[in-house]
This record gives C-alpha cells, structure tokens and sequence, in this order.
C-alpha cells in the first residue's frame, strides 16, 4: 500500500527528491517495498529491531537514529499521534531547507488529522490519495519545534510518545506485577518496554541478573533511565530470537499480540516459544495475557505444568513450568 502512494508521488512530481544526497525513510514496516528510491541513496531509520534487522538483511542503510542530514525524507506514519508529530518534526529538522518531506499513513492510521495539523504549520502540498491512504509533501524549513518528543514522568518512571502504555503501567502489567512471587537467580523479562515489570522483579534481593529485552529502542532507552540496578543488563533485540548467555531461572513477561492494527496472536506465541527454549529444565515463565488469546494449546505444548495463578475478568496470570525439550 504504501508503495503504491510513494509511486504515484513520485510519478506525478509531487514528491522529487534533489538529484544528490541522503533519502531518510522513517519508520518503514517489515516488508514495505521502497524500490522507487534509489537505494544506495536511502537511509532507513526506525528503532524498532525486528524492521531495522529487515531492512538490513535487503542491503539497506540502516541507523536507529538519524545520524546525518538529508536531501530529502520520507516519515512512515506510526498510529500514535505524538509519537508521529515527532516523527514530522525531526524529518523537518534534519532535511536540508527547501528539501521535500513527504508524509505517508493509512486512514486508519490517523492520517488525516497530522495533515490538517501541519497545514497550519508549513507549505503542504494536496494530499494524494491512494491505497486506503495519503501522502502529502512540504519543503522542510525546520519550524516544528513544538512537535518534537518530550518524555514524560508517570509514577517515577520516564516514557516518552510511542511506547507502550506511554500513560502508564497497563492493567495486564499491574497484574502480573503483584502476583509474581520473590523471583531469584538469573531472570528475563522479555518485551520489558519502559521497564514496569523489570522494576518489580529487581525488588528482590535473590536475584542474581535481570536481562531486559525490549524490540523498541525509545522504550528501552526509557528503561535505562528507570532501572539504575548493576544487575539489569539491557538488550536491544527481539525477544523472540534473543539469546540468553545461559539458561534462565525465570521468565517474565506481558507479550504484545498485535501488529500495527491487526491482532496477531501468533506474536505471544512466539514469546512463548522463545521462554521456553530460554529457560533451563526446571525453569518458570511467568506470563499474563487476555483472556481471549489462544495460549493454552503452545502453552501445553511447551511446557510440562501450566495454571491459572491469578487474573481479573480480562486477564490471565499464568505459570509455566518444566519447559517440553525437542527430542
């Protein structure tokens, strides 16, 4: 989809990088085709590891930051609506002045409201429209500085637009949190965010190491912040292909089961998967999840003694044990 509007921007004039220099794309998805660009020309930038290792993988440029400036740039609009006003602003700050900046998003995604936003801010071209979405263009003038990301403070610990739960510990979290029991020795929270539940599981002393493993770089900056104990050690990776430097104790973790706007529960079961082969034989995960999600056949599958330790009416806490080796 995005494809098709980048295509037909740039074939009817409305978004013409210069003849030299940096394109930044900002925030593409696995599997958006950017072969209208030149690629020895774009630099892809997206703090999200599992896009960024993608992206890499097909021979691109790619920075979890913007690192240089540009000629030109083109923001992949995430659905969050401060997280993508950043997103604008720092396209319009690193591109080059009078450079193009165009903005591309599905309707669903909230499109229409940044357009209306920026068009009281810059020079914005007509939007077109293609594909369930729009792209809109404006030349880059470095004016959006109101629209930059500010992290904010939510029960003593830092976030910032974007993360997860950026308001605050989500219910599921809260949950899991004041069910767990005194964890101990070598622990991992997979998918940790800002570092909610990593808090809860340093409390206790007996722990030896935490590892806080976490997809999204803002949050796991965030996390850094929030969490000053030695024994956190912090990893910029997905948590379902990260390796541990040898078997865990423990397990914890709320995992995410969607991807953009899609609900994909295939997503937790990959986590599950992943604590299963992290944990050593006697190891426990400890995990909570709606109630609708169908974990209890992987669960099974994976692990020898699985129950119910708490919950409420859209939540479920659940212990699993003795991790299922493949023969």
């Amino acid at each position: 989809m995005r494809s098709a509007r980048l295509t037909f921007a740039l074939d009817s004039g409305a978004f013409v990088p210069p003849a030299d220099g940096n394109i930044l794309v900002l925030r593409p998805h696995e599997g958006d085709d950017l072969s209208a660009l030149p690629r020895d020309r774009v630099r892809v930038v997206t703090g999200f590891k599992p896009d960024h290792d993608w992206f890499a993988a097909r021979g691109y440029a790619v920075s979890p930051r913007i690192d240089g400036p540009a000629a030109a740039a083109l923001v992949c609009l995430p659905r969050a609506k401060d997280a993508a006003r950043a997103l604008v602003a720092a396209a319009d700050a690193a591109v080059a002045p009078g450079g193009p900046v165009a903005v591309d998003g599905q309707k669903t995604d909230g499109i229409d409201a940044v357009l209306k936003d920026l068009r009281s801010h810059v020079a914005l071209s007509e939007a077109l429209s293609k594909a369930h979405g729009k792209i809109a263009t404006f030349p880059a003038a470095a004016t959006l500085t109101g629209w930059t990301a500010s992290p904010a403070q939510v029960d003593g610990f830092q976030t910032l637009p974007g993360v997860f739960s950026a308001d605050g510990p989500d219910r599921g979290s809260a949950l899991l949190a004041a069910t767990l029991p005194d964890l101990k020795g070598r622990i991992a929270d997979l998918g940790a965010g800002w570092g909610y539940l990593s808090a809860a599981i340093l409390k206790n002393p007996a722990v030896r190491d935490l590892h806080v493993v976490e997809a999204e770089l803002d949050a796991l900056d965030c996390a850094r912040v929030n969490i000053t104990d030695p024994r956190a050690q912090f990893h910029w990776a997905d948590a379902t292909t990260w390796k541990a430097p040898t078997a865990l104790d423990a397990v914890v973790m709320n995992p995410p089961f969607h991807i953009g706007r899609d609900a994909d529960p295939a997503l937790g079961i990959a986590f599950i998967g992943a604590a299963a082969r992290l944990l050593h034989p006697q190891g426990v995960l400890w995990l909570v999840a709606n109630r609708h999600l169908p974990y209890d056949r992987p669960l099974a599958a994976l692990f020898r003694d699985v129950t119910d330790a708490g919950g409420d009416s859209g939540f479920r806490v659940i212990r699993a044990s003795h991790p299922i080796r493949p023969r």
